[in-house]
Formats: C-alpha cells, structure tokens, sequence
C-alpha cells in the first residue's frame, strides 16, 4: 500500500517537471525577436584589431558569449554616445549576467581613435565596454565584412572631420552566428530581452 502511494508520488512529480519543461519549451519556440532577424544565421566576421592597452581582441576569443556590436568613432555627435549609453543601461540591467556580454565598438574614424582615446571613450560609458582600431587596410577589410559604411568630411572648426557611418547594433550568438541587427534609436527594451534569451539559447 505505502509502495504504491510512494509510486504514485513519484509519477505526480515527474508528470509535473515534465509539464514545466514542455511549457519552457514552448514558450521559448513562440520568442519574438525584437530586432531584425538575419535568417538562416551567417558566421559572423572574425577579425583581429588593436584594444586599449595596445594588446590585440579576436572576435572569435569572445566564443561562448553574446557580442554586441557597434561602428562608430569617439567625436560622433549623436548616434555613438547615444548608443553607447544604452549599451551602459543593458550592462547594469543585466546585472550578474553583464560578464557573459561583450560589447564592442570599432571605430570608423582610425586617424583620430588611438586605443588611448578609444579606451578613455568607452570607460566613460562603462569600463565592460570594449573600444578596438587598427590600420586602415585591417579596418576597411571588417567594415566590408559587416557592410559598414563610412565618408569623413573635412575636419570642422574642431579640427575633426565629421564621418557618416553605418550605425547598426549587431547582435552576435554564443556560438559565433550573426544573429540580429537594430537600427539607431532601437530602445533598450527591445534589445535587452533579445540578449536575454541569446543568453539562454541552446
């Protein structure tokens, strides 16, 4: 009689995780991307560029963790520091999961964005994200890779050209595929939980 009750206890507990599994992998199918979904998935990109420090980043170091990625410069006007502050409020809102993110800009303007001044750039974001240059052949090879483009004016009163730039976000998975792509202005809300469930992919 008790063995019976105890088999019929261990039925109803794995009937139970059995349901919770399916409704996980349920409602993980029916995610909503937020961003723009690039379908079927492309290995992204690897480059290697020059870090602050004067120490080199390969892109395919960061395997195993999410990658966001932006091209800009550290005199941009606009797009760059706004982005940059929304990759700052994602870093704090993930909280414990931000080491698990690596968040890259690569500038766009090499004749003014030494790693020095790039990585006094980005730590006045936050200190998690990473600012990378190189030579302009190295450069103009990555920007080709991601369809980035850019066009630099004559330097103004500042004596800094202003460069027009391709300003998407891109998304990149854990196993290195280029996944999703954000337009300029796409808020944090939307880009969050895209990294979120990236994070949690299998």
């Amino acid at each position: 009689m008790l063995k019976s009750r105890y088999m019929r206890f261990i039925g109803l507990g794995l009937g139970l995780i059995g349901v919770m599994v399916i409704g996980t992998l349920l409602t993980r199918k029916s995610y909503q991307f937020k961003g723009s979904v690039i379908s079927p998935a492309v290995p992204a990109a690897n480059f290697t560029l020059v870090a602050p420090g004067g120490g080199t980043f390969r892109l395919s170091d960061a395997r195993g963790q999410v990658v966001i990625l932006f091209f800009g410069y550290t005199h941009c006007p606009d797009e760059c520091p706004a982005t940059l502050a929304n990759f700052r409020q994602i870093i704090r809102r993930l909280g414990d999961r931000s080491h698990e993110v690596t968040f890259l800009l690569i500038t766009v303007d090499p004749e003014q964005d030494t790693p020095q001044v790039l990585g006094d750039y980005t730590a006045h974001f936050d200190p998690a994200i990473i600012g990378l240059t190189g030579d302009l052949p190295v450069l103009e090879q990555v920007w080709q890779a991601y369809n980035v483009t850019r066009d630099a004016d004559e330097p103004i009163e500042t004596g800094n050209p202003l460069v027009a730039h391709t300003s998407l976000i891109y998304a990149i998975d854990k196993h290195g595929n280029l996944r999703l792509t954000y337009p300029y202005g796409f808020g944090v809300d939307g880009i969050l939980p895209d990294i979120e469930y990236l994070l949690d992919e299998r």
